[in-house]
């Protein structure tokens, strides 16, 4: 008697562990789904070694230099920024492609900086090695 009630007693934490694993998963499945993706004809820039989150609200750029936001063309960077509320303006997130010139990008970027962005932050694909 005294054996089998130290068995069940010793399997019980391994079925909570098993539970919590389990609720933890589902929570991080439904977790991942909630951010809106990236247009799919984008290709990210790579970088290695760098921290970062995925941002829901980013500026677009494509490779022939058209500008979107959440999946709508943008006409005008500036307008762009005019269009924001202030503390979208501290730190805008810009998703480049990566055919897109470096001229382009730096042309851009300032264009965001001259009309209100107090900080421009590139949104890059992080190297898996």
């Amino acid at each position: 008697m005294q054996i089998r009630q130290k068995i069940q007693s010793e399997r019980e934490p391994t079925i909570a562990l098993i539970n919590i694993v389990f609720l933890m998963l589902v929570f991080f499945m439904i977790a991942g789904t909630l951010a809106p993706p990236l247009d799919r004809e984008i290709k990210l820039v790579s970088t290695a070694d760098l921290e970062g989150v995925a941002p829901p609200d980013t500026l677009v750029i494509h490779k022939d230099g058209r500008l979107s936001y959440r999946g709508a063309d943008v006409a005008d960077a500036g307008a762009h920024i005019a269009a924001l509320p202030d503390e979208a303006r501290e730190a805008l997130r810009v998703v480049p492609d990566r055919d897109l010139p470096a001229r382009e990008l730096v042309k851009i970027g300032n264009t965001l900086r001259a009309a209100g962005a107090k900080r421009v932050i590139l949104v890059s694909e992080r190297a898996l090695k």
